[in-house]
């Protein structure tokens, strides 16, 4: 399959997640969602592994490469539990897009040693699709006693753009994914460990909510790792990133199909935003 097909198919499992599960993880803590989602990706990621090679060896990555994934996959996680903790959700989901934006002008001036006025534009216009997306019509207001929610949340975008675009770079020769997910699970669980005995008389949660962040932990954690690595090691960073664009407006689209639902005009418009970046960021590439 195409590099680029399968940074789509990450970004659909991205974008599923409002459409399966709802606000079922709302009351889930920062700790506790890493923990309730890392550990089943951490399940399956190594099950896959273990099927696919027919062997129960696991590549592990060096200590460079281990620290990478340790970042990437478990810090961007935490760093942006905490900003949608710590920070309104339309600004602070707004802010943590900006991954997208940063994939589009790092690998563009890796790739050209410059930054071309055209590249900047058409990642604006990807960055204003996304925006029209999240806001749906309102204004932003960013409001001081949140600096610290809206610093987490560019926080994330620099580390998730970061580690894909060094992931890129380093090109593998393995899938290092189910390693860097088993660190993450391990170091969830060691903060989870020390909550449950921090907390007096702790009470799992509700079934619905073990659920969703199960599907969390399958979906847009395990298998879009898998999906997203093809992509970065195999595909054009520049296009991956005006591709990511499309996660906002395809999961307005999707909780539109499941509840039966209009598709507001603010997500066609800024699907149409997202999708004319992305195919003029392609022709550009071709000059």
């Amino acid at each position: 399959m195409h590099p680029h097909l399968y940074a789509f198919a990450a970004i659909l499992c991205w974008a599923s997640l409002p459409a399966a599960t709802g606000n079922c993880l709302d009351g889930l803590s920062v700790t506790e969602l890493l923990f309730f989602s890392f550990v089943p990706a951490a399940l399956y990621l190594a099950g896959q592994e273990i099927v696919l090679r027919r062997s129960l060896r696991i590549p592990i990555p060096s200590f460079n490469l281990s620290l990478l994934g340790v970042i990437g996959i478990f810090g961007y996680h935490w760093v942006y539990y905490l900003a949608l903790d710590h920070a309104p959700v339309v600004e602070g989901a707004i802010l943590a897009t900006t991954w997208s934006f940063w994939i589009v002008i790092i690998s563009s001036v890796l790739r050209c040693g410059m930054l071309r006025l055209t590249t900047l534009g058409l990642a604006v216009l990807g960055m204003y699709g996304a925006y029209l997306v999240i806001a749906g019509g309102r204004g932003l207001s960013f409001d001081a006693a949140y600096l610290e929610g809206y610093i987490y949340a560019l926080g994330c975008g620099f580390i998730w753009s970061g580690f894909s675009v060094t992931l890129s770079r380093c090109h593998p020769a393995e899938d290092y994914m189910p390693a860097f997910t088993i660190f993450a699970a391990l170091i969830s669980s060691g903060m989870f460990i020390v909550h449950v005995y921090g907390t007096t008389d702790y009470a799992l949660p509700p079934v619905s909510v073990l659920l969703s962040a199960l599907y969390l932990g399958l979906v847009p954690l395990g298998l879009s790792f898998t999906l997203w690595n093809k992509a970065v090691v195999h595909g054009n960073m520049t296009i991956v990133g005006y591709l990511s664009y499309l996660t906002p407006p395809l999961a307005v689209l999707l909780v539109a199909v499941v509840r039966q639902a209009p598709v507001p005009v603010h997500a066609v418009a800024g699907l149409v935003c997202i999708l004319a970046a992305a195919m003029l960021g392609r022709l550009q590439l071709r000059e």
